[in-house]
């Protein structure tokens, strides 16, 4: 959640660190304006965007009878594609030197990073090559006294500032801390004239996992800077984001939407929105989806894409029913269902006998049908045409050895921790019914029962001593899963495997730092877990898409790990292992790891990847794979190629920053010897090529 200036200044204000005097004006209120500060004002336009300042969001005020009249004026103005909500207004400071500081969490350095500037201001990039210093702070250690001396000594400021400036960063590292910052800018750090240090700007990003654990956050989103849409989104819990096409879209787990919104950009058929349902796909959330598109002028038909793995796509078809209340949809709707109780879900939707409602049983089968129900004033548009499937070249052969194995076998014991919650009892239940050898539970101060047949114990120590454990599986809420995972790895459990999304990124960090050296592989947090097709599952995978075979799957998505798995098991190829490595920005086990694993692994003949946009995993494989002469092939396809930059789109993992691009992250990967395929419907056909 990104907080403009004036939020993050009552952020900052809150946690003591100086910041101007300020007030808030909001159209209307400009002719009352009175502040009790003196002249001149600083009138400051409040976006998200930067390049205020080039855009003339900033004007100055030496006449208060100038104010209204300046006021009106940015609020009319539009910078960089933003209207102005409303303005901060703040008395001038003399300013003697402008600095640059910041703390951001780095998701390349898994790690803090302290960078300070002895200049700030605009251009922060350009200036000298010596004006950075950057700094790496790990969790859970935190700011140290050595790195408070460092950014003193680069700033140069005076012996007699660095009492003042250690209390004003640790400051801003404890208001990081404490409210689940991303991001905490100050650009520029202002050094006045009286010697005061003051945060003359703020920009501030809070992580959206800590604002869903902590509602007292929320009253720092600012629903002005956001679309009526997204607003009642948020409120009703989807993700939704809003793009320029004309078909809406609606969909079950971001991966699948962003495969989804590529096939329709790619088809001419451009995507209005990105929205997934998520898991929870009920008759209220489908009613506040549907209302979404139907109340959108843009949008002229709907897909709905659903692949049924834990969700029941009959669940999904009655709650549409009782959303469409027995009559036709207000714009046309194309469904497409596969999956878990799917024919009972089209059946539903066939029974409705209703006008505008289309039933397809595949993506192109869909695809077909709203290129048929196309409005007649539309065309098809142009749009980038992804990268053309082909093998590769193989890597060259090397000597590497690894000593790495896959050690999850239909043996292997397991323990749940939060067996006695809803969904460890549920998930439990079914991987026993899958043959998984599920030997203990723990849920502290529930010891003594038994769930399933399972003994429960009070604590991972207490049930090793009467159980040999192979995987810990996690199913602890949010608040208590990342000790969850640092009580596994200090009793040193093979694997760690995380299923709970939503936690905090500092808790994730802290928890890697600790685990650096144990034995214990971590996957996750944000995954669906672990199948071996026929043997075990430690996870929430369905099982009817999986059969037994010689390729693995690994994958950042889980509805693109069922539906891939699905399409292989169609077309008669079966997995050897499929693992979701986890959607979030900070993960234990990656690409890399289970290469290291899998080269060894003589079921395994082939490997496919299903990555997204955002972070550095494919590249990493990729630059992997050419060192070591991996010698399997690799097919692989990435979700997410149409996104717009900077916009993150489900998973907190999937942003596809400014700059790179998903173009280099495809020819990394074609470079590498990977079939890089440009569609869902090329995965199968790709892998069966590369095994003949």
């Amino acid at each position: 959640m990104l907080l403009n200036e004036h939020k993050s200044k009552l952020l900052f204000n809150k946690a003591t660190i100086p910041v101007p005097l300020g007030a808030a004006v909001f159209p209307g209120e400009e002719d009352d304006f009175s502040p009790d500060f003196p002249l001149p004002w600083f009138l400051k336009a409040q976006v998200l965007s930067g390049g205020r300042g080039k855009a003339g969001g900033i004007l100055r005020i030496d006449n208060p009878a100038d104010f209204a009249a300046k006021a009106r004026k940015l609020f009319t103005r539009e910078i960089n594609g933003e209207s102005v909500p409303f303005i901060r207004v703040e008395p001038g400071e003399d300013i003697a030197h402008e600095f640059y500081l910041s703390l951001s969490v780095s998701r390349q350095q898994r790690c803090i990073l302290l960078t300070c500037g002895r200049q700030g201001g605009v251009e922060i990039e350009n200036k000298s090559a010596d004006n950075l210093l950057i700094q790496k702070i790990r969790l859970p250690e935190g700011l140290v006294p050595h790195q408070i001396r460092a950014a003193f000594f680069h700033l140069g400021l005076d012996k007699e500032q660095f009492k003042e400036f250690a209390v004003f960063l640790n400051a801003l590292f404890r208001c990081m801390l404490d409210n689940g910052l991303l991001l905490a800018e100050i650009n520029p750090l202002v050094l006045t004239s009286d010697s005061r240090l003051v945060a003359l700007d703020g920009k501030v990003e809070m992580d959206d996992n800590f604002v869903d654990l902590n509602p007292e956050a929320e009253s720092y989103h600012q629903r002005e800077h956001a679309s009526t849409e997204e607003n009642m989104a948020r409120d009703a819990g989807l993700s939704f984001v809003r793009l320029p096409g004309w078909v809406g879209l609606m969909v079950n787990g971001a991966g699948l939407a962003m495969a989804t919104m590529d096939l329709l950009n790619f088809s001419g058929l451009p995507a209005s929105n990105f929205l997934d349902l998520g898991g929870a796909a009920d008759q209220k959330r489908m009613e506040t989806a549907l209302e979404l598109l139907f109340g959108d002028d843009r949008v002229k038909v709907i897909f709905i894409n659903l692949f049924g793995g834990i969700l029941s796509c009959e669940k999904v078809a009655l709650a549409m029913r009782g959303a469409l209340g027995g009559k036709s949809p207000e714009k046309p709707i194309v469904v497409r269902m596969s999956g878990k109780d799917a024919e009972a879900g089209l059946e539903i939707l066939r029974e409705l006998d209703v006008d505008n409602l289309h039933m397809a049983g595949d993506m192109q089968a869909a695809i077909a049908i709203l290129n048929d129900i196309r409005p007649d004033k539309t065309k098809p548009d142009e749009h980038p045409v992804p990268m053309d499937i082909s093998l590769g070249k193989r890597p060259a052969p090397s000597d590497w050895k690894s000593d790495a194995h896959f050690t999850i076998n239909a043996d292997t014991p397991i323990l749940v921790q939060g067996i006695t919650g809803r969904e460890g009892q549920l998930h439990t239940q079914l991987m026993q019914e899958y043959g998984a050898n599920v030997v203990a539970g723990v849920t502290p101060f529930k010891g003594g029962q038994e769930i399933l047949g399972v003994p429960a114990y009070n604590s991972i120590a207490e049930a090793l001593r009467s159980h040999e454990i192979g995987a810990s599986i996690i199913f602890v809420p949010p608040r208590m899963a990342a000790d969850a995972v640092s009580e596994a790895v200090s009793n040193e459990i093979p694997w760690a495997v995380c299923i709970t999304e939503g936690i905090t990124q500092h808790e994730m960090l802290a928890v890697f730092e600790r685990a650096k050296g144990s034995p214990t592989r971590i996957v996750g947090p944000n995954t669906p877990g672990i199948i071996v097709p026929g043997k075990t599952k430690i996870g929430i995978m369905p099982t009817v898409p999986f059969m037994p075979g010689p390729v693995a799957v690994l994958s950042r998505s889980g509805t693109l790990t069922y539906e891939v798995a699905d399409r292989l098991t169609r077309a008669g190829i079966g997995q050897s292992l499929c693992m979701g490595i986890g959607g979030d920005p900070f993960i234990g086990v990656d690409f890399v790891d289970m290469f290291e694993m899998i080269r060894n692994d003589a079921q395994t003949r082939a490997v496919i990847i299903l990555g997204e946009i955002g972070g550095q995993a494919e590249e990493n494989l990729a630059e992997y794979v050419v060192r070591t002469g991996f010698d399997k092939p690799v097919i692989s396809f990435i979700a997410g190629q149409t996104a717009p930059a900077g916009k993150r789109l489900g998973h907190a993992g999937a942003i596809l920053e400014s700059g790179g691009g998903i173009q280099d992250k495809l020819e990394t990967m074609g470079k590498a010897g990977f079939a890089v395929c440009p569609s869902l419907e090329a995965v199968a056909e790709a892998t069966a090529k590369a095994l003949e």
